[in-house]
């Protein structure tokens, strides 16, 4: 499997161009959670980019804090959330080793899971672990394998075996991942630049025992 991303080239994108992830809206798989009452809580938005999750939960009452491990997309996300008139919080952190000062009743990792390799994806539950406690939830929506090569796509049988061990997930489904066309894909999708695609994807729900 390829080597996950440095936290050094997500920085330098969001540095140099907008990523195919940041659609200035907040993912319609998460939109529908927050409707069902499924954030409840603490709430840790993990990897949360620009913000939009954050400032949707945020503006919505939760106590909740978004951690990127790119400092650009953090700089971002704050101004987005100021422009929007909403105070949410924002912070750099290294997803892979989250500390265990805080911990949270619900998780939202949008996206970020499907990036690490075998070896990074061991450490980045390890890191989930220590920052929730039993009880606690991540919902986790990941591009599917079932789709057309938008970013790094992940089968079912790669979440149910990376949550084995202290972990139960309670449910898996299919859903969709929006994202932008941008030259990246564009001939792979056969789509122009700039169009909204909504890719197959995965929607866990996986609760700490």
């Amino acid at each position: 499997m390829d080597q996950s991303p440095t936290l050094s080239r997500f920085d330098e994108f969001y540095k140099h161009r907008t990523p195919p992830w940041v659609i200035g809206e907040p993912q319609p798989a998460v939109v529908a959670l927050v409707d069902a009452g499924q954030i409840t809580g603490r709430v840790l938005d993990i990897g949360c980019g620009t913000g939009e999750h954050t400032i949707l939960l945020a503006g919505a009452g939760h106590d909740v804090v978004g951690l990127d491990g790119a400092p650009t997309a953090v700089d971002q996300a704050r101004r987005n959330a100021a422009a929007k008139g909403v105070p949410a919080r924002f912070e750099v952190a290294d997803a892979l080793d989250l500390g265990s000062e805080t911990t949270y009743d619900t998780v939202i990792d949008s996206a970020l899971f499907h990036v690490f390799d075998d070896a990074d994806r061991a450490r980045y539950v390890t890191s989930l672990h220590a920052v929730t406690r039993p009880g606690s939830v991540v919902h986790l929506l990941a591009l599917s394998d079932a789709g057309r090569g938008f970013g790094p796509q992940v089968a079912e049988s790669t979440i149910r075996d990376a949550f084995r061990d202290g972990w139960v997930v309670e449910e898996l489904s299919s859903t969709s991942y929006r994202g932008v066309v941008t030259d990246l894909h564009a001939d792979l999708l056969d789509l122009p630049v700039g169009s909204t695609v909504n890719e197959p994807a995965w929607l866990a729900r996986i609760r700490r025992l």
